[in-house]
């Protein structure tokens, strides 16, 4: 039986990285450009649509994420497809802990609002979805993500760079892995609920969890300095990823991780990759 998935946002960490997974776990993937596909007709005879689309730099999340949500539910409501949506960790708000489905929202930014409504949006939609939860995303493929623009930005100089204390651990979360999950989790939809949550607890890091695992590799001292947050304050005014980062400064002072009760329940057996291949992998050539 044909098992076809439909990937949105396949240029992005996210669709690039569940195409993959999928065609490896035997899916016949669909792709939809955004520029020319109508979605409600790309998404006809699709069992899955994986999510993949979001605002590059937090652009007009106000807007433009309850603009795609509609577009979405719309499309899977019609091809009677379970939707698969990369979950984030914004709307638990600033209290450190064990985050989980059982914790209750409590968003303390914008971001963090408007991602709580749009999973409430799709929940009473009548569409099964599937949030597989994570925090912060670590791309081999590219240097866009936390890992290579923050943690990494001078490693080259041997300094790990920390945007709050250096002992804060930090939910975060090596992409073919959600992506190796997300395909497995599809695979069981038939046996889940309506709307899932499941928590996808990745690797939990804090600043000097990263220097020592890169110091092993390297077998040289690295040094932990700051991130510039004064600049990004000195430029919010005029410069919008600035304003959206700021916003978001609170998360690296917050003290958290996800649980993996939920996950471990559904994919018995789930491993993620060792945290030496992560960093491996993640150092500039």
């Amino acid at each position: 039986m044909t098992r076809r998935v439909l990937v949105l946002g396949t240029s992005g960490k996210v669709g690039r990285h569940s195409s993959r997974a999928f065609e490896a776990a035997g899916w016949e993937v669909r792709r939809y450009d955004r520029g020319k596909d109508v979605l409600t007709e790309v998404a006809k005879g699709c069992d899955v649509i994986v999510n993949g689309l979001n605002p590059p730099n937090y652009h007009n999340w106000k807007t433009l994420i309850p603009q795609i949500t509609k577009e979405v539910i719309s499309a899977a409501r019609d091809a009677q497809a379970t939707v698969v949506l990369p979950g984030n960790v914004y709307h638990f708000g600033d209290q450190p802990g064990l985050w989980s489905e059982t914790t209750v929202p409590d968003p303390v930014s914008r971001k963090g609002e408007i991602r709580l409504a749009m999973e409430r949006e799709y929940a009473a939609s009548g569409v099964q979805t599937i949030v597989l939860r994570a925090g912060n995303f670590i791309d081999p493929d590219s240097h866009d993500c936390i890992m290579s623009q923050i943690y990494l930005r001078d490693i080259k100089r041997n300094k790990i760079t920390a945007a709050g204390p250096a002992d804060t651990r930090q939910a975060m979360c090596y992409l073919p892995d959600w992506a190796r999950a997300a395909a497995a989790l599809a695979e069981k939809r038939a046996e889940l609920g309506q709307f899932e949550d499941v928590p996808f607890k990745g690797h939990t890091l804090t600043a000097l969890d990263i220097k020592n695992g890169l110091e092993k590799i390297l077998e040289h001292e690295l040094k932990v300095v700051r991130f510039p947050w004064w600049l990004f304050t000195l430029t919010a005014p005029f410069w919008e990823l600035a304003r959206e980062l700021n916003e978001m400064r609170y998360l690296w002072n917050t003290d958290h991780q996800l649980s993996d009760t939920r996950l471990r329940r559904l994919l018995t057996g789930f491993e993620v990759t060792p945290l030496d291949t992560v960093l491996r992998k993640m150092l500039p050539k």
